[in-house]
């Protein structure tokens, strides 16, 4: 519920509360003024008639009393009868209820229906002096329908009032809430602007009152205005250190590609040497200088060293260069590509790859005839990046891949019996340059490879499962959604465009 709604309904209940309030206290004011007048008539007259001397209840039949508008009535308790004592009530020959029994009976009023009419009525019973037995009983009434019929429509009148001013009040109060709050919901549509669109410049419009949201405008204006400064300077170092990335990994490439291909002759043409153990050169003298086989070993070894390093090297860079472009926005090239052939190159080229645990190939007939729309370069290498990061934590076992199709996707499993890792550890493993703790200085590695792998895998669409316990090994599922080319009116398939 809006701050505005709950002003406007605390404030409506305040005034229906008054409201309630106000129209009692004056319905009763009404009421007491509109009978006081009556009551005071009718009490007068009882108390004059009660003061007739009667010594005989039956001379009171023959008593004539004249009081216009008044109805008197007099019950003899003593022969059950009733007698009319006043000209109104025989002209109109009514009879006014009395109760059958006089005990218990006090003097006081009386509301009363007689044939569908309100009555008002002050009641004295007669008592003997001497037991204080009640024998009679004299009812002064008044015609109140007048009255009545007032207080009714007065009660209208005030329920009516009330209910229409609550309205107006709850309406109004909505209105002046709503322009009151107005720049809150300029705050909130400019955060939102902000949010959405990720653009600092936009300003909350600053209303013309100088009170609290003025103020609270001003303060958040200048807030953006240091955030979209922050922001800047941040995305401007960002930028120079993608730049940076990038340059570095492209200049780095071709010295290190230099550098292997000057190693890899080296020792090709060093190694028909080393397998005499011996190398002589032509010196001053025509004396020969001979390399010792301890010697020409270590060479090579150093050979091999340099040629290993430059080789990591160059995966770093190749790591890098990607990590750079995803964070560019490089948007890959995608076709259709044939799963089950790509996945089997990879199987195969796998063998090769240095391990200690089996390598096995599970059933890959789910993915067969099952295309994805793709980049196939980048499909080897997420695959390759999986199953080399099970070869390396796996010491003993295997490592296997399989795949499977749940509706339309199609999954890729990686399933290994190394180390495992912790469930803690799941969250961070694809950020760049995390390694599990366990594993740290025990295999070589970057810590990039995962990073690339969830890139391509957000590049295509897909997601990733994992599936890890520690000491037990590792499973990957990688999900990508299936293509099915678009089928033109005849029922055939249609070439997709590609991009």
């Amino acid at each position: 519920m809006s701050i505005r709604l709950r002003l406007t309904l605390w404030y409506s209940g305040i005034l229906a509360v008054t409201m309630v309030i106000l129209g009692t206290a004056i319905y009763f004011f009404v009421n007491y003024n509109t009978y006081g007048d009556i009551k005071e008539q009718l009490k007068n007259q009882a108390q004059k008639i009660r003061a007739v001397p009667i010594s005989n209840l039956d001379i009171v039949p023959f008593v004539s009393l004249q009081y216009e508008g008044v109805f008197i009535q007099f019950v003899n308790y003593n022969t059950q009868e009733v007698f009319p004592l006043s000209d109104t009530i025989r002209r109109f020959q009514l009879q006014l209820p009395y109760p059958a029994k006089p005990s218990g009976l006090k003097e006081g009023f009386a509301d009363m229906m007689v044939e569908g009419y309100h009555f008002l009525s002050y009641q004295v019973p007669l008592r003997m002096e001497a037991d204080g037995e009640v024998v009679g009983l004299i009812q002064v009434a008044y015609y109140t329908e007048q009255q009545e019929q007032y207080l009714s429509s007065l009660r209208t009148i005030l329920v009516f009032t009330s209910i229409v001013a609550i309205f107006l009040a709850f309406t109004l109060g909505l209105f002046l809430a709503r322009k009151a709050l107005r720049p809150i919901e300029d705050v909130i549509r400019a955060t939102n602007r902000i949010e959405n669109g990720s653009n600092l410049s936009v300003r909350i419009p600053r209303g013309a009152p100088n009170d609290e949201l003025g103020q609270l405008t001003d303060t958040l204006n200048g807030m953006l205005g240091r955030l979209e400064k922050t922001y800047n300077d941040l995305a401007d170092a960002y930028k120079t250190q993608r730049r940076f990335v990038s340059d570095a990994s492209h200049e780095l490439r071709t010295p290190l590609t230099t550098i292997r291909g000057n190693i890899d002759l080296l020792e090709k043409m060093w190694r028909p040497e080393l397998s005499e153990a011996s190398a002589v050169s032509e010196g001053d003298g025509g004396r020969g200088v001979v390399l010792s086989p301890d010697r020409a070993e270590l060479s090579l070894e150093a050979m091999r060293d340099i040629s290993d390093e430059a080789k990591r090297m160059s995966r770093l860079v190749a790591d890098m260069l990607s990590l750079a472009r995803a964070d560019a926005g490089y948007e890959m090239e995608k076709e259709p590509v044939e799963l089950l052939p790509l996945v089997e190159e990879v199987a195969r080229r796998a063998n090769l790859l240095p391990r200690r645990a089996d390598w096995q190939i599970g059933d890959l007939s789910p993915i067969e005839d099952i295309q994805v729309m793709g980049n196939a370069d980048y499909l080897r290498q997420l695959i390759f990046i999986f199953v080399e990061n099970a070869f390396k934590y796996t010491a003993e076992g295997y490592v296997e891949l399989r795949a499977v199709r749940v509706d339309g996707q199609a999954g890729l499993i990686v399933q290994d019996t190394g180390i495992g890792m912790d469930n803690d550890e799941v969250p961070h493993i694809f950020e760049r340059f995390y390694r599990a703790d366990e594993s740290r200085g025990k295999t070589a590695g970057t810590g990039l490879g995962l990073s690339i792998a969830k890139w391509i895998i957000d590049e295509h669409g897909g997601s990733v499962e994992v599936k890890t316990r520690e000491g037990e090994g590792t499973t990957f599922i990688v999900w990508l959604p299936v293509f099915f080319p678009p089928k033109d009116d005849s029922g055939i398939m249609k070439e997709p465009d590609q991009h």
